[in-house]
């Protein structure tokens, strides 16, 4: 899916096939780098961030700030700099490409929230005190 999109999207400019008008991708680019410092925040605040869905020794729930909103707010940054960056690159072809991305990490939210609930202690309780996995009041 990145490949594709990047790819489209430099075949894009190199050949002139779409232009989106500027305000869209100054707007795109104000949202990268917003998604950008909330991603910094996130990695602040939980030291128990991984790539793999895992359960480390003696984890436990982080519950303040970001996640005391949403339980996903990594994810929630990711979204929103893997849907920008199409934009800011000028390109509506790359991101139909990666209007994917929403669903793969609902797929995974579902399947890591499973195991969350088996192996981290406290997490049910997360779960009913946090209700939104990526947007406030949405999901």
């Amino acid at each position: 899916m990145f490949s594709t999109g990047f790819i489209l999207a430099g075949l894009g400019h190199r050949f002139n096939w779409y232009e989106l008008p500027s305000g869209i991708v100054i707007g795109a680019s104000i949202v990268f780098l917003l998604a950008y410092l909330l991603y910094a925040e996130v990695l602040k605040e939980n030291a128990y961030l991984s790539r793999t869905i895992e359960v480390q020794n003696n984890q436990k729930v982080v519950d303040t700030g970001l996640y005391g909103i949403i339980r996903h707010p990594m994810y929630t940054s990711t979204l929103l700099l893997i849907l920008s960056t199409p934009l800011v690159l000028g390109s509506i072809y790359s991101f139909l490409i990666f209007l994917a991305y929403p669903f793969i990490i609902a797929k995974r939210i579902k399947n890591e929230e499973k195991f969350l609930e088996k192996e981290l202690e406290g997490y049910l309780e997360y779960k009913q005190k946090v209700k939104y996995r990526l947007i406030p009041f949405i999901w």
